[in-house]
């Protein structure tokens, strides 16, 4: 009694050739898509979205250093050394 092996190992390189194909396809349709499809900001666009991004960032890290100093101030208040 034989086992034949042969089917499978036709099997699996039939599906490793379409895992292949399908990646290859995915990778054509995003580059596709990232060339031709997509709409990049403008250069003033880009500078305005830096400026209000980097504005935000620092309110907040002031108004962090504020509490922490509050914080700071009102522990050593209630716990001098």
């Amino acid at each position: 009694m034989w086992v034949r092996f042969l089917p499978l190992v036709q099997i699996n390189t039939i599906m490793f050739k379409k895992i292949i194909n399908n990646c290859i396809q995915y990778c054509k349709v995003c580059y596709d898509e990232l060339a031709h499809k997509t709409t990049w900001p403008t250069r003033q666009q880009l500078t305005h979205s830096a400026v209000v991004v980097l504005s935000a960032s620092l309110v907040i890290a002031l108004v962090v250093f504020a509490m922490d100093s509050v914080f700071k101030f009102v522990m050593t208040t209630i716990y001098p050394n």
